[in-house]
């Protein structure tokens, strides 16, 4: 194997192994926040279900990321390690503000701007990208849409309902967790399988496009190994500063986001699971009272979801530029 196939690979695996250690915290916000799950417990089971939703849901979301965002032929290995490696940085200093931007429109940006680079604007496909913002975009307004219908429907139900029935819901989060995580899995770790092999059929280590066994397998333990670690800077973002969450949130907020999650992965979407999340905390809230939402906070998190694709797309261009001019 060459160095630029040993960088794609390496790269790769770090994103996923960095993208699970990010967004476990808004995995896990809502079971840690309302005091259902211990966080070592919670980040254990997330990070299990994680590993069970990237190994049974099939590969279509990594057939989307490596074949809908570039012109067929115009990635090479280098502008696919410069891009992982873009993404990577945004990712981290994302993190260390506990900002849970998303890893997802990072990855988009960066692999646009760096074969935009490498070939020009005609290499990259706008009709392919547009379908893939266009899910990334929508996909939170469901889960918003979602939670909020959610909680009208508990609250209807529960209205005359003893002390017992908060207990239960309280209870009951570890399946809605379970499935978001699942649906995470299946989404974001394909995500990095399908860059994966972009970089490597560009390389000609593939003899085409494809997503082999091993691939499925490493990207998989590396996005359950980062989960394991866990991301408190953005569980304290997304759980803590939005508002106080109680245990009939968190189920709906859970049960809406794993709906949304779920439904993406099985149709090939790649979407941002810690935006959906956010979105179906926040929907889940403004069930209750719209003012008890910190709308502050909410804009923050907007602003940097926007921010993401150009800073991590001219940050690729740049990495790219230095990568094939350096001295």
């Amino acid at each position: 194997m060459t160095p630029i196939i040993w960088a794609v690979v390496g790269l790769g695996l770090t994103y996923a192994f960095l993208n699970g250690m990010n967004d476990s915290g808004s995995l896990a916000a809502a079971v840690i926040c309302t005091g259902a799950v211990g966080p070592r417990k919670a980040l254990l089971l997330v990070a299990g279900a994680q590993l069970l939703g990237a190994l049974t849901a099939g590969v279509a979301v990594a057939h989307t990321v490596g074949r809908g965002i570039v012109a067929p032929g115009a990635a090479t290995a280098e502008a696919v390690a410069t891009a992982l490696a873009a993404t990577i940085l945004w990712g981290l200093l994302s993190a260390w503000l506990g900002l849970p931007s998303s890893s997802s429109h990072a990855l988009v940006g960066a692999l646009a701007g760096a074969v935009w680079a490498h070939a020009g604007l005609g290499a990259v496909s706008l009709q392919g990208i547009g379908r893939v913002l266009v899910v990334l975009f929508i996909s939170p307004c469901l889960g918003f849409a979602a939670a909020f219908a959610l909680m009208k429907l508990l609250y209807q139900a529960l209205q005359d309902a003893t002390p017992k029935a908060g207990a239960r819901l309280e209870r009951a989060q570890w399946l809605p967790t379970v499935l978001v995580a699942m649906g995470h899995g299946a989404n974001d770790a394909q995500k990095a399988m399908g860059i994966v092999a972009l970089g490597l059929s560009a390389a000609g280590a593939l003899p085409a496009f494809e997503i082999p066994f091993w691939l499925q397998v490493a990207a998989a333990v590396a996005m359950a190994g980062g989960t394991s670690v866990g991301g408190t800077r953005v569980m304290r973002t997304v759980g803590l500063k939005l508002y106080r969450m109680r245990a009939i949130h968190g189920f709906a907020a859970q049960a809406a986001s794993a709906i949304v999650v779920v439904g993406a992965s099985l149709l090939g979407g790649p979407v941002s699971t810690t935006q959906v999340i956010g979105a179906s905390i926040a929907g889940a809230g403004s069930a209750q009272r719209f003012s008890q939402v910190r709308w502050g906070v909410i804009g923050h998190i907007v602003t940097a979801w926007f921010l993401t694709i150009p800073a991590a797309g001219g940050l690729a261009s740049v990495l790219y530029w230095l990568l094939v001019h350096h001295p």
